[in-house]
């Protein structure tokens, strides 16, 4: 298994201003001449993270993190306000014409991938490759698959706990979301608890080595909770089906579906539906991995991928 590229210090990290009351904080690293690509991470709600930076080779790519609305060092932190789908493909953008470039790669997982697809819907003159990890396609079967009908039925203990912990809330989406938006800040805490404690047990169900990270700050957890609540009650600003619905808009770029056979959070079927509707894109199955790019099988397939993606595109 390959091991990430070596750590390096971002050449530029700031704040773009893209309206609304926003700013979303980015950092641009590797070769200014490179391929540029941009990794859209996960949540909705979660944010980047330094080693993200380390899943693409230096001297060839000119790789773009950045926090999406209100997510990670973005300002306002867990606001919600403007913030939608739609407003995360404008900010895309945004940040496109700011680098300067006329298309770049995509790298996504999970609900990155979804904003990917969202995005190169959108914009398919914009986007030069893309890389799918863990494919979220934000239909009402996906939410509902992560709550009672696919994951429960694998996880009978942990949901058993979510019940208990919510039982005065309730355990449907919208009954959360009220509950973490309210005015009692003790009932909004215990609802941020439970779903962060249920989450982290169907994301972590194959990663044998789970971080045991301290206790989130509750105001952190709050914001990030909040946004990804916001997002799910609202379908995630699509209608539903709507990525696959359209599949038929992306373009004819090389695109890469790679999916965990053991990803409880989103189910491999969802990865193999994209790789289905998009001719000429490749998918690659992992027999012994889940959703969580930090697992071994998974980073392999990802660096493996990253290299490639960038042979093909220097070869045109």
């Amino acid at each position: 298994m390959r091991s990430l590229y070596p750590a390096t210090a971002p050449r530029r990290a700031e704040w773009l201003e893209v309206g609304d009351g926003h700013s979303i904080y980015f950092e641009e690293a590797g070769n200014p001449e490179g391929i540029p690509i941009v990794f859209l991470h996960g949540g909705p709600g979660s944010g980047c993270k330094p080693s993200h930076r380390q899943f693409f080779e230096p001297t060839r790519y000119r790789s773009f993190l950045f926090d999406q609305r209100g997510c990670g060092r973005s300002k306002p932190f867990g606001s919600t306000q403007h913030n939608s789908t739609q407003a995360l493909i404008s900010d895309l953008e945004a940040l496109r014409r700011w680098a300067g470039v006329e298309a770049w790669a995509l790298f996504g997982g999970s609900w990155g991938a979804a904003l990917a697809l969202a995005y190169a819907q959108f914009h398919p003159d914009r986007v030069l490759a893309m890389v799918l990890r863990g494919t979220f396609l934000a239909r009402k079967r996906d939410l509902d698959w992560f709550m009672q009908v696919g994951a429960a039925r694998l996880l009978p203990k942990a949901w058993a706990d979510f019940v208990a912990s919510t039982r005065e809330i309730g355990q449907s989406i919208s009954a959360l979301h009220d509950a973490v938006f309210g005015s009692d800040s003790t009932v909004a805490e215990s609802a941020a608890r439970a779903w962060a404690k249920w989450s982290n047990e169907v994301v972590m169900y194959a990663f044998d080595n789970a971080p045991g990270d301290a206790p989130e700050p509750l105001d952190h957890l709050l914001g990030k909770t909040r946004i990804e609540l916001h997002y799910a009650i609202n379908g995630y600003f699509l209608a539903d089906n709507e990525l696959l619905t359209n599949a038929h808009k992306l373009p004819r770029v090389p695109i890469h579906v790679i999916h965990g056979q053991r990803d409880l959070t989103c189910a491999p079927e969802a990865g193999w539906a994209i790789h289905q509707a998009v001719p000429g894109s490749t998918f690659e199955i992992l027999r012994t991995a889940g959703h969580l790019s930090g697992e071994a099988p998974v980073q392999d397939a990802l660096l493996r991928a990253a290299d490639a993606m960038a042979e093909r595109l220097e070869a045109r």
